[in-house]
């Protein structure tokens, strides 16, 4: 795999941070993976998994949420749900 620097605008401090060779191949790997998420390893992903594991545990069902989303959606336009 060949590597390519890419300017991304960050402050002073980080881009001081930034000139330790390890920290910037570590910061590569994330952006890596924000951008180009393995199935094990998505983030947002596993934020909505999160998401819905504590609302099962709060009783929702997904017909529950699926109601509740749709009553939004209905409320944004200006109709009913």
């Amino acid at each position: 795999m060949s590597i390519v620097m890419v300017p991304i605008p960050v402050d002073v401090e980080t881009a001081a941070a930034l000139a330790d060779p390890h920290r910037l191949e570590a910061i590569g790997n994330l952006v890596k993976l924000a951008i180009h998420p393995t199935a094990g390893n998505d983030p947002l992903a596993a934020l909505l998994e999160a998401t819905r594991r504590d609302a099962a545990a709060a009783g929702l069902t997904d017909a529950d949420i699926d109601n509740e989303l749709a009553a939004w959606k209905a409320s944004r336009t200006g109709r009913s749900a």
